[in-house]
């Protein structure tokens, strides 16, 4: 009995000395496993940055070296940008004679001059040439160019600043430089140049902070000492203004005729006169169109070509391969790096948002509202406390553009970005990035067979229903349909059924005409785009993606929601209408709205909502809108006079409203809207489209206001005096009748920030009065069918910054006038002003009208 209790007890302790021992060599295997994983972190890095520096091993094993190759060569691809002969620049005289300026001339205050543009634009080729320019060497004692890039210390720039100083001065260096504090160091560098009107070129900054390491080291010595500074981000050039007098110059691409100069240069420099053979003429044009004004591309492109027989065969391999050629060419492969360089500064979650640029096709111009909503929900949009997570996509946006990696395509009245794009070779290095990631599978047009391998993305501009048929890739987050084909309804719900993980889901401007009634399966889905399609009707299981954000059903026929939609307590953007182009344009019946269902204001989360029909709910819905407390933009149409002190009530409730839209059912309504007694504060557009019994008197205290549309008002006295001081007022616009009698009366000192005016189809507006100095700020003009106007008004003499003025359908006795082609004897009225349009109608539909310019002093 006691040995076999002995057995066990031996046992049991022998296992208790096994768990102990496992768990002692599983926390060794816990900790060398971090180990590893620590270390695989640090070889990663260690290999993205020896990639991105250009640090390359030296045969002989002595250490590293950055920008020398294996074979001794030098393999920094910008270093050819500091040895073209600046015979070989084109496009850049402009902007040389404009820095030569800066440098020479002006204030003896110490001033930097920051060149900011894209990687390839020709920053440093430029700024070295002025730096370098005979009238810039004789004006300064001393002069040095330092090349800063991502990879450098202050005190390695300090020490190599004073060297080549000394150098540019023929001086001895001082001694004991390597061994200073950097107190000391700062010193010195401050008494070498307080005596000196000093030069300092600093080539490729990409930090911030930068401003603030050589602040300290670079005297105000108030004897016209210069900075210049070239980056590829306007965050970085701004950011010295802190701490000097800046003057910022966004190098821009080269125009289409210098393009095709540089490239004939190149691609052609052994023929006579460099002139492009005539049956290649075509394809380089479409060459040069590819490179975007890039110089970098032109002369990497055109060099290739250069080697290549002048045959259309082998011109054509290049031009329609142009992807392949960038992987495989060593003609090519300095400028990927170049372009790649912005991207891999960018941090992790900017990565991904700059990714999802290659989901869109060669040359889209992208709305920027429709890419920051996908980024938000795909969740690269971080949540930041006490910010709306559509102002942090906006900054993210802001931050791209100043990186120069994202092209601002349109910009809105009130300088806001509205679309945007990115060169087409960037483009290029996107979708590398992507095909290595599996961020995106592209499927194109012309792809005959469609094989797709695992991926998060599709990305179809061809073979939709082939594409949504054959895939089971059931770990698909988004899906985006540029295909221009019909969309199979069957095939559309077999995708519906298999992709269960969907997030984002964009159809825009498809051949969408339907959606399945499996629409419901997709309950992770946040983003549904089906705007410009033919889509009527919308399927009641909609109401069960209880996590969709956003619900485009912009230019669609929906003109019902099924009462399900009130489930989606996450809805944030709701835009839903149709605009009738095809036919004559009436203010009222142009625009159709959506009704919806009671119990609307279950829509908690809502904070766009256009434009609701609300005599279908009439009052009761009106009141309900008071729940939506989180709404930023409402337009409401189909108003009716009754509903009058209802909406009063309501708008007071919308503290966060910025933009409010109102249309009347018919022109004989009249609202009464003088009962709102604390208008939303941040009101920042409003568009009346109703007869007023008055001008409502809280609208001139909108101070934030920045967009004014009044239509069909009706005001029989001019109104301008009582809107003359709106402090932001960017843009009015009286149509239709909004003022019903014949002279308006623009003074001094009235509307300070006006930018653009439109006045259109005053019936009864035959004159305008603008006093000499008045709408100075006025940079668009368009006066559209007032058919009394038929004298042009005198004072638009004095319209001395106007930039665009336009006719649409005005008299013919107004327009002869200021033609100088048909003897016009007031065209010396208009003369001054750079574009002056004419548009006439010549059909019924909306957009069935002519355009031709009046000749002026500008545009003879």
């Amino acid at each position: 009995m006691f040995l076999g209790q002995r057995i066990n007890d031996s046992g049991c302790i022998a296992s208790v000395k096994k768990v102990a021992q496992l768990v002692k060599t599983m926390k060794q295997r816990h900790r060398i496993g971090s180990e590893m994983k620590d270390i695989k972190l640090s070889i990663n890095e260690i290999k993205e940055r020896s990639l991105r520096y250009e640090f390359k091993a030296e045969n002989n094993g002595s250490g590293s070296s950055k920008g020398v190759s294996q074979n001794g060569s030098f393999s920094d691809p910008r270093m050819a940008s500091l040895f073209i002969e600046e015979a070989q620049v084109v496009g850049f005289e402009l902007p040389r004679d404009e820095l030569v300026s800066c440098l020479v001339e002006g204030t003896n205050e110490l001033m930097l001059v920051s060149v900011v543009g894209m990687g390839g634009l020709g920053k440093t080729t430029l700024s070295n040439h002025v730096f370098h320019n005979k009238v810039v060497k004789k004006h300064f004692d001393c002069r040095c160019f330092i090349t800063v890039s991502q990879s450098y210390t202050v005190r390695e720039l300090l020490i190599d600043m004073v060297k080549k100083f000394c150098k540019d001065c023929n001086e001895p260096i001082p001694k004991g430089l390597q061994t200073m504090d950097d107190k000391t160091l700062i010193a010195q560098v401050r008494q070498y140049l307080e005596s000196k009107r000093y030069l300092v070129f600093f080539d490729d900054v990409w930090k911030e902070n930068f401003s603030d390491e050589i602040q300290h080291a670079l005297i105000s010595n108030n004897k016209g000492s210069r900075i210049i500074v070239t980056t590829r981000m306007m965050h970085v050039a701004e950011y010295f203004k802190k701490s000097f007098l800046v003057h910022v110059h966004k190098l821009q691409p080269l125009s289409p005729e210098k393009s095709w100069e540089l490239f004939c240069n190149k691609a052609f420099r052994s023929r006579p006169g460099k002139q492009c053979p005539t049956e290649l003429e075509e394809l380089s044009v479409e060459i040069v169109q590819k490179c975007g004004g890039l110089p970098l591309a032109i002369v990497a492109i055109a060099g290739l070509l250069s080697t290549k027989p002048n045959t259309i065969f082998e011109w054509e391999k290049v031009c329609k391969n142009l992807s392949m050629e960038l992987d495989r060419n060593a003609h090519l492969t300095s400028l990927i790096k170049i372009l790649s360089l912005s991207y891999d500064d960018l941090p992790n979650h900017l990565k991904s948002c700059m990714l999802y640029f290659g989901i869109y096709p060669e040359d889209y111009i992208i709305n920027r509202k429709r890419i920051t909503r996908q980024w938000m929900a795909e969740g690269f949009v971080k949540d930041e406390e006490k910010r709306l997570f559509e102002e942090v996509a906006e900054e993210y946006m802001t931050q791209l553009i100043h990186r120069s990696l994202v092209q601002v395509s349109k910009v809105g009245f009130d300088g806001k970005v509205k679309r945007v794009q990115v060169h087409d070779l960037l483009r290029e290095v996107i979708i590398r990035k992507m095909k290595n990631l599996n961020f995106c599978h592209l499927i194109h047009e012309d792809d005959e067979e469609v094989t797709v391998r695992i991926t998060r993305r599709f990305s179809i501009a061809g073979n939709a229903n082939n594409v949504l048929k054959s895939s089971n890739n059931s770990g698909l987050r988004a899906i985006f349909v540029f295909d221009n084909g019909e969309l199979n309804e069957h095939c559309i719900s077999r995708a519906f059924a298999k992709f269960k993980l969907l997030k984002v889901l964009d159809f825009e401007k498809s051949m969408l005409n339907f959606v399945p009634n499996n629409l419901g399966n997709l309950f992770h889905l946040r983003y549904l785009n089906l705007s410009h399609t033919k889509v009527k009707v919308l399927p009641r299981s909609i109401g069960k993606l209880l996590n969709l954000e956003t619900l485009d059903l912009r230019q669609t026929q929906v003109h019902e929601l099924p009462i399900e939609i009130n489930n989606l307590t996450k809805l944030r953007l709701l835009p839903v209408y149709y605009r009738k182009y095809e036919g004559d344009y009436s203010m009222l019946n142009f625009t159709t709205g959506v009704q919806m269902q009671e119990g609307i204001g279950s829509l908690v989360s809502l904070q766009k909502l256009y434009f609701l029909e609300v005599d279908h709910g009439g009052i009761d819905l009106i009141e309900e809108l008071k729940k939506l407390r989180q709404l930023r933009k409402l337009g409401i149409r189909h108003v009716r006079r009754e509903y009058g002190n209802a909406l009063c009530a309501t708008i007071q409730e919308m503290k966060h409203l910025e933009s409010l839209n109102i249309t009347v059912i018919a022109e004989e309504e009249i609202l009464d809207l003088d009962f709102v007694s604390t208008p939303p504060p941040n009101l920042k557009v409003l568009n009346l489209k109703c007869k007023l019994t008055k001008l409502p008197t809280w609208i001139p205290k909108l101070k934030y206001l920045v967009k004014l549309r009044l239509g069909l008002s009706n005001f029989e006295h001019d109104p301008l005096d009582s809107l003359k001081n709106l402090p932001n007022l960017l843009r009015l616009n009286l149509w239709d009748d909004a003022f019903s009698g014949e002279s308006l009366h623009f003074q001094v000192g009235g509307f300070p920030k006006l930018k653009e005016l439109d006045l259109t189809r005053l019936n009864k507006l035959s004159s305008i009065t603008i006093e000499k100095g008045a709408l100075l700020g006025l940079d668009h003009f368009r006066l559209n069918n007032n058919p009394q106007m038929k004298v042009v008004p005198q004072d638009f003499k004095h319209l001395e910054n106007l930039q665009f003025l336009g006719f649409a359908d005005m008299p013919l006795e107004l327009v002869d006038s200021i033609d100088p082609r048909k003897g016009g004897e007031c065209h010396w009225i208009i003369k001054h002003i750079p574009l002056v349009l004419i548009r006439r109608k010549v059909g019924s539909r909306f957009h069935d009208y002519e355009l031709y310019p009046i000749p002026t002093i500008s545009n003879v």
